[in-house]
C-alpha cells in the first residue's frame, strides 16, 4: 500500500495574530500597512497554493505597481494565476471608489487654473490607452472639479461623441462649465481636424444649454495640446 504524504499548506491563519493583515488594520489603522497588505485585504482570500498576501505580491510586482490596478483591463487582471473575476471585481471598485472620494470631498477638489492643471490631472492615467477616450472634467462655479466622466471610447485613431451625451452627463452632475479631454493612442496630441470641428460644435450647443465648454486638451505620450491655448477654437 502507497501512503501519500500530506502537503501542508501554509495560510495566513499561520502567521502570528498581530502580522496578519486585517487584524494589523484593526489594531493599528490602515495606514501602517503595505500596498500589499491592503491589496490582500481586498482579495480576501487566496488559492490552494498562494495567500491572499502572495497573490497581491506578485499582482503588485508588475511594472507600474499601483498605477497598472488603476490601467489595467479587466481582462489584463485575470490573467494574474487566481485572480479570478470575482477579485478583479473587487479590486476595479475599490478603486473607484478611492476616486469617487477625491472628486466629491469639497476640500480636496482639484482646481483648473491652466491647461496645466488638466494635463496633471489626467495624463498619467490616459496616456497609456491603446483607444481614444473622450472624457469631460465637470466643474463648479469655482473652477473645481466635480467629477471626470468618460462620454466614450473610440477606435484606435478616432473619438465618438454626441452633444447629447456629454451634456447629459453635465446636466446629471450640475457642471457649470465643463472642460474637454481625449487622448492620443498615437502619442502625438496634434488636435486633428475633426477634433477641432467636433469641440466647435459642442461649445455651440453648450452655449444653447448654458454650460460653458472652456477648453479641449489632447492627452499624447507625455505632452499635451489645449485647443484654446493654440487659439483653435
Amino acid at each position: 500500500m502507497v501512503v501519500k504524504e500530506a502537503v501542508y499548506r501554509y495560510t495566513i491563519k499561520d502567521l502570528p495574530l498581530d502580522s496578519r493583515p486585517r487584524e494589523r488594520l484593526t489594531t493599528q489603522g490602515a495606514s501602517a500597512l503595505s500596498n500589499a497588505e491592503l491589496l490582500a485585504i481586498i482579495l480576501r482570500t487566496g488559492t490552494r497554493e498562494y495567500t491572499a498576501l502572495d497573490l497581491a505580491t506578485q499582482v503588485l510586482a508588475h511594472s507600474g505597481g499601483l498605477r497598472y490596478l488603476a490601467e489595467a483591463s479587466f481582462e489584463e487582471l485575470t490573467q494574474h494565476k487566481g485572480v479570478g473575476p470575482a477579485k478583479v471585481a473587487q479590486i476595479k471598485a475599490a478603486i473607484e471608489l478611492g476616486k469617487r472620494l477625491v472628486s466629491t470631498s469639497p476640500e480636496v477638489r482639484p482646481v483648473i487654473r491652466c491647461p496645466g492643471d488638466v494635463a496633471h490631472l489626467i495624463m498619467e492615467e490616459m496616456r497609456y490607452l491603446d483607444r481614444e477616450h473622450f472624457r469631460a472634467l465637470c466643474l463648479n462655479t469655482k473652477n473645481q472639479v466635480l467629477s471626470i466622466e468618460l462620454i466614450s471610447i473610440g477606435s484606435l485613431n478616432s473619438s465618438l461623441v454626441h452633444p447629447r451625451e456629454l451634456f447629459k452627463t453635465a446636466i446629471k452632475k450640475s457642471a457649470a462649465s465643463l472642460i474637454l479631454v481625449h487622448n492620443h493612442p498615437s502619442g502625438d496630441p496634434t488636435p486633428s481636424q475633426d477634433d477641432i470641428n467636433v469641440t466647435r460644435r459642442l461649445i455651440e450647443v453648450g452655449k444653447l444649454i448654458g454650460i460653458e465648454v472652456l477648453d479641449h486638451v489632447v492627452i499624447g505620450e507625455g505632452s499635451f495640446i489645449s485647443l484654446k491655448e493654440k487659439a483653435m477654437i
